[in-house]
Formats: structure tokens, sequence, C-alpha cells
């Protein structure tokens, strides 16, 4: 299947590489121990990151609870990559920067496990604050621990003050670059300011607000020059609920590879709104946007599987950094389009390194393959 097979991870790839490789990171609350007991038992398939949230997945009369629990779950997990065990990306999503100090305390040597911290409603004020902690705490760690602020509040949607706001943000985060692996937005926060929610059928794309939002935030962080990351939003759904409007993956792939089995795994994929969060990533990724929350597993084998570099799409950025920035127009090797060296050449390199992580595929295979084929296995597992 695989042109380029994709590579194993490690914490010790440098930071670019590791901000594109978080794929499809799993959010968790810090209370849910059996969710927490599959990681530690290696029970959930192709997991490469995941975030363990002490914030609005805890109530808040579970704090204590959750900060006790995570501290023995994250003890047992350092045991773990202390005997060579291989271990998904692990980030722990604070409250506030006054947990995020305790915590640091609490956690101890256990904080080795952690590849970093997830910082929400992230503004000018607790961004300086939780950097400069984070900072402090690196003086001390084995390795770089990460920060990975979430833009979800007032400011940073609210007409009036967005864009300064961003700008605002920036230039705190340009400070303290070599610590940020990754910048994420909270979509559903946002949307909630507004009293929306996007359905199953819908993407977060046609929620024009929110839309918007995203223009403004990949316009000042998206510059290739700042080699800042930014991170899809959320998708919500994982069950099949009426449908109103047309599915959105297309019978021809299923039913030419694999025949009447590949038309039972469409409808199965279509049942659970895969092809809703399919399409999402498509738009994410047309956005300039690598990698995507969850909250299921189911999603974790589509959401990698459309970051998997096409044939094409690796021919066409090979052809464009082999004339090397120079200028000029060449006829791409599949014979459907001109590639363009110069304006093409940052989303070649931006090609080239999903191609490093995610692999790529051979001629005859697309996306709707690896979904099969993995979820194939995963079934035999």
């Amino acid at each position: 299947m695989f042109f380029i097979p994709p590579v194993e991870l490690r914490e010790d790839h440098d930071k670019d590489t590791l901000a594109h490789a978080l794929g499809a990171t799993l959010y968790m609350p810090g209370t849910a121990n059996r969710a927490i007991d599959k990681v530690i038992n290696n029970e959930i398939p192709g997991l490469t990151s995941t975030v363990l949230c002490l914030e609005d997945a805890v109530d808040d009369r579970e704090v204590e609870d959750a900060e006790e629990n995570l501290a023995l779950q994250l003890g047992t997990l350092l045991a773990m990559a202390e005997k060579g065990s291989s271990l998904p990306f692990i980030f722990v999503r604070v409250r506030n920067v006054e947990q995020f100090k305790r915590l640091t305390q609490v956690l101890g040597e256990s904080i080795h496990v952690l590849t970093g911290f997830v910082f929400p409603k992230f503004d000018m004020m607790a961004g300086q604050e939780y950097f400069a902690h984070l900072t402090t705490i690196n003086k001390t760690t084995k390795k770089t621990i990460y920060g990975m602020p979430i833009l979800e509040g007032p400011s940073v949607i609210h007409l009036e003050s967005r864009v300064r706001e961003m700008l605002k943000i920036k230039e705190l985060l340009d400070q303290y670059k070599e610590l940020v692996l990754n910048v994420r937005m909270g979509a559903t926060d946002l949307s909630g300011l507004y009293g929306l929610r996007r359905s199953p059928e819908l993407t977060i794309y046609d929620v024009s607000v929110i839309r918007d939002f995203i223009a403004d935030m990949v316009n000042i962080f998206g510059r290739p020059q700042d080699g800042y990351v930014i991170s899809g939003p959320v998708w919500e759904y994982f069950n099949n609920t009426a449908r109103m409007l047309k599915p959105q993956l297309r019978k021809t792939p299923f039913q030419e590879q694999y025949g009447r089995a590949g038309e039972s795994f469409r409808l199965e994929l279509l049942g659970r709104y895969i092809d809703g969060l399919m399409r999402e990533v498509m738009l994410d990724k047309a956005n300039g946007l690598v990698g995507k929350t969850i909250i299921h597993p189911s999603h974790i084998l589509p959401v990698q599987a459309m970051y998997v570099v096409t044939h094409e799409e690796y021919c066409d950025a090979k052809d464009i950094l082999a004339n090397g920035g120079n200028g000029g127009v060449t006829k791409s090797v599949y014979g459907n389009k001109m590639n363009e060296a110069k304006p093409h050449i940052n989303w070649a390199k931006k090609i080239m390194i999903l191609a490093k992580i995610y692999g790529v595929l051979n001629e005859r295979y697309d996306y709707t393959s690896i979904i099969y084929e993995g979820e194939k296995l995963q079934n035999i597992g």
C-alpha cells in the first residue's frame, strides 16, 4: 500500500517534526481511569497523541481527585517508559496557571513522561505566566516539555478585538517559540459564545463566525516564515442520527477496491459520520491546519489516514523542490496540472514533512484503502 512507509515517531525528533506528528489527538478526562488504563495497556490502536484533561472534562467538585489520579497514572506510565515501552505523546490540559504550578510540583519525576501541557483560554496575561513557568520547568527536566496554547476566549473571536488580540498573542509566543509545539483552537467554546453548534452533516467551516476566526488565525499564525503549526478543531460526533443531506463518501472507491465488502464498510462509516469527519479534515488541510482534536478512538484511523501523502502529492512536491525555488513551470508527473516552483514551494516543503511522518501511498491506493485495511486489521487483532 505504501510507496514510502510511515515512521515510528520518538520524542527526540526535532520540534518541527513533532509539531506535525500529533495527528489525531485523543482527549480524555483526567478522571477516566478506564480510558487511561487503555493507554497503559496499549489497547487503543494507532494512538499517537493524547491529552489528559483537567479542565472542562472534569467536574469542579472532582478536581482534587483528578489531580491525584493523574499523578498515580503518570507514575505508572513513567515506569513503563523507563522499561522501554512505547508510549504516545502525552499532554495534560490544566485549568489555570495556579493549577499548572501546583501540578508540576505534585508530579515530580513523572513529569518526564509528558510531551507537554495544554493551556486553555489563552490570553496575554495568563499566557505570560504559563510560558514563564514552563521555561523554569525546562531548566530542570531531562527533555523539553512543550506548551500548546488554545485560543478560545471572547477576545479572540469578537470582531472588534480579534486581530489585535491575536497579534499580541503571537508577539508573546514569538518570545517562547522554542517551547510552542502547536497553536490550537477551541471551536466548541468559541461556538458556545454565540449559542452555536454544527450538526454532524456540516463542517466547522459552515459556521460562518468560526470560519472567519480560522481565516484570521491562519493569516496571523500560519505564515511559513514564523514556523507555527496550527491544529484543526475538535470533531464531536461518533454515533448515527437521522440524515437530511447526502452522504459525502462516494461509492466508487469502495466498490472498485473491495466489492460488496467495500460497500458494506462504506455504510458503516456513514453510520458513524466518518464522512463528515473526513470532509472537515480535508478542509483543515486546505486551510493549512495539521492534526485534529478527537474525542473517540474510532476517529484515530480516519484522521491519520487523511494525513498520509498521496503518490501524486509526493511527485508534485518532489518536482517543485528539485527546481530549488528558482521559478518556472513544469507539467506534473500525472499530467493533470502545472507546478509553479515559486508559489508552491512552501506547500511542497510541508508535503515532504508529512511524507516523512505519515508515509506516501502507492499509485493505486487512496485514503479509503488505509481506513478499510486498517479497520480490518484492528478487528482481527
